[in-house]
């Protein structure tokens, strides 16, 4: 399941993995789509939403909260991430992107509470997506 603000990636990410080459359109609403669940950015940034996405995150084997480099504003709270009983990863996507911040879009996941392990991707080049395949092709569990 990815989750993220608005604009971070989360769709383009699952096409790219997915190896489906359909532009990516504005998330409307929750979509469970071949082992993937693709989740509104709103649903992140709101909390009213938040129980929605603890729901939905019961299906999932793994939750990546995705962070936009190109925009490193707070978007979520302190803690975000440790509302799910599954385990959280952190995607910085957007790397392709001359000028951004690798060390501080990891801060930002790490100040939502997401613990190691976090990926550097592109959705445009496909830099980094190896390593995510391959996390999420061993169903998503990392070794403490």
């Amino acid at each position: 399941m990815l989750v993220g603000p608005v604009g971070a990636g989360k769709t383009s990410l699952i096409h790219m993995l997915q190896k489906d080459s359909q532009k990516a359109e504005k998330t409307q609403s929750i979509i469970f789509t071949d082992g993937a669940i693709d989740t509104p950015g709103e649903y992140a940034q709101i909390p009213r939403f938040y129980s929605a996405l603890m729901v939905t995150a019961m299906q999932a084997s793994t939750v990546a909260v995705v962070q936009d480099a190109t925009d490193l504003k707070i978007a979520l709270p302190p803690g975000f991430a440790s509302m799910f009983s599954r385990p959280v990863v952190g995607v910085v996507t957007k790397i392709d992107v001359p000028g951004i911040d690798r060390e501080k879009a990891r801060e930002r996941l790490l100040q939502i509470g997401v613990k190691e392990p976090i990926f550097f991707v592109s959705s445009h080049t496909g830099e980094g997506l190896d390593e995510l395949i391959e996390y999420f092709g061993k169903g998503g569990v990392h070794n403490e």
